[in-house]
């Protein structure tokens, strides 16, 4: 967290299911935590947000609930979303100043629907913003990527979030084709938590299934087998227990989520014009999001498409970057009064 005696206007934020990002141009990633609040039952009043909200999920006492505020992308609890905003805005705002955003943009879903839009951005300006924009999150991951999205040249992205995986084919600064799909990291934790507990009998936490996932999760054979010990509590005798885990079992846990990833990303191939398509083949596909960090998955993804796929350096911080870059990218271009669509 750092903090800033001169501000931009431009902020731009990726409201994740699991992380919430954002970015000030100029200044770069100021905060970067979990989409967590923690508040007091009945008041509501705020007793923790991010970090340290992420570390009372299922711990807290009767008084105080610990929510994440968003769910499969989009806003599940719009008031928490606005009180998370404002913490996170509060906490780069220098001591004794006030700062207020003039432009937010917000990276978003392509498959929410335009009442969850109205949400976000109410939920943004009710935090203090002037102006506030949303840009599909596939198109902000290609900006932050770095991707030469105004070329007349196809280019693919797949941004694979906590709730959401969006996958478009972007020419000339607009998509040209997107789908997306509520799957993501968040899939990938409750279906280690479903083959725990029914070929274990093991009830586990969604904050260990997703230990495990980065640990040692993957989605194509590795010639060295990983172990975790796990604890969690005995679904029939409802003691405390231990058990040890492997990378392969962790592999097929996830084969579902992961399997319908590829498969929308077929599609959407599929479906893609072919002089686009001929260019996606020769630049391959660009992978962003926290999701697509698990190991092994670009390497599936490009054996089942026959197609090259490349993972940015920073996955987890193109959406944010690619938001708070938009405003000036598309000065004066056609599709910036299109953000919003």
């Amino acid at each position: 967290m750092r903090l800033f005696n001169n501000f931009s206007n431009d902020i731009g934020i990726d409201l994740g299911t699991c992380n919430t990002l954002i970015y000030v141009r100029g200044k770069g990633i100021v905060i970067d935590e979990p989409s967590v609040v923690a508040v007091e039952k009945g008041t509501k009043q705020i007793f923790a947000v991010g970090s340290e909200a992420k570390s009372m999920l299922d711990k807290t006492p009767s008084n105080i609930i610990a929510i994440r505020p968003l769910s499969d992308g989009v806003i599940a609890d719009i008031d928490s979303t606005e009180k998370m905003i404002k913490y996170f805005i509060s906490k780069i705002t220098p001591r004794g100043q006030l700062f207020r955003p003039t432009r937010m943009m917000i990276g978003i879903p392509s498959c929410i629907t335009d009442v969850e839009k109205r949400a976000v951005k109410e939920a943004a300006l009710r935090s203090g913003a002037k102006e506030v924009k949303t840009i599909t999150e596939s198109r902000a991951a290609a900006i932050g990527a770095k991707i030469p999205i105004f070329e007349p040249a196809g280019h693919m992205v797949c941004d694979i979030g906590g709730g959401t995986t969006e996958v478009s084919v972007i020419s000339l600064g607009n998509m040209v084709i997107t789908s997306a799909i509520r799957i993501g990291g968040d899939k990938f934790d409750e279906a280690i938590v479903k083959h725990v507990k029914n070929v274990h009998n093991l009830i586990i936490g969604r904050q260990t299934a997703e230990r495990l996932k980065i640990q040692i999760g993957n989605a194509t054979p590795d010639k060295n087998i990983e172990k975790m010990e796990l604890k969690g509590t005995d679904a029939i005798t409802g003691l405390p227990r231990r058990l040890e885990i492997d990378s392969v079992e962790v592999r097929e846990a996830l084969k579902d989520p992961v399997t319908r990833i590829v498969d929308e990303i077929k599609s959407t191939l599929g479906h893609t014009p072919p002089e686009l398509a001929a260019d996606i083949v020769e630049r391959g596909i660009v992978m962003t999001g926290g999701g697509s960090m698990l190991k092994g998955l670009p390497k599936l993804i490009s054996k089942e498409t026959g197609v090259p796929v490349i993972l940015v350096e920073h996955p987890l911080e193109c959406v944010a970057i690619g938001a708070g870059e938009a405003f000036e990218l598309f000065k004066n271009r056609a599709g910036y009064e299109n953000l919003d669509e």
